[in-house]
């Protein structure tokens, strides 16, 4: 089977940390301060309470399906999905490595890291099986 090609990220001031530490193979998320609410996307404020005391946390990479759609018109088909983490925060991401018509909400997941057209790795899920 054909591997489908993952664009590069554009990384900018906010989210530097996340990719570097991608590249080492953890998922970071950003955890308020003030609040004590974990976010994602990775931002400078909180979505929450809008406080600039946000510190990076590492996520245990385990998460749960929340909604997924096969993506099956492109040249290599692919899982586009909702995870929620076991952090809190949902993310948009893949489910990789697996059939796709295996793929069900409710399903655990865990992070693993693809490489990028431009050698970078993205956190990406795969079930859980263990």
């Amino acid at each position: 089977m054909t591997e489908r090609t993952i664009d590069a990220p554009h990384p900018n001031p906010e989210t530097t940390r996340y990719w570097a530490a991608a590249n080492e193979r953890k998922l970071l998320l950003k955890r308020c301060e003030a609040c004590g609410q974990p976010h994602f996307y990775p931002r400078a404020l909180c979505p929450f309470c809008f406080s600039d005391r946000t510190a990076w946390q590492e996520s245990s990479g385990r998460g749960t399906i929340y909604s997924f759609s096969v993506m099956r018109r492109a040249a290599v088909p692919y899982v586009l999905s909702y995870v929620t983490l076991a952090e809190g925060p949902t993310i948009m991401t893949n489910i990789v490595d697996c059939d796709p018509d295996a793929v069900r909400i409710g399903q655990p997941v865990r992070v693993v890291f693809k490489t990028s057209d431009s050698g970078q790795l993205v956190p990406m899920f795969t079930l859980d099986r263990t």
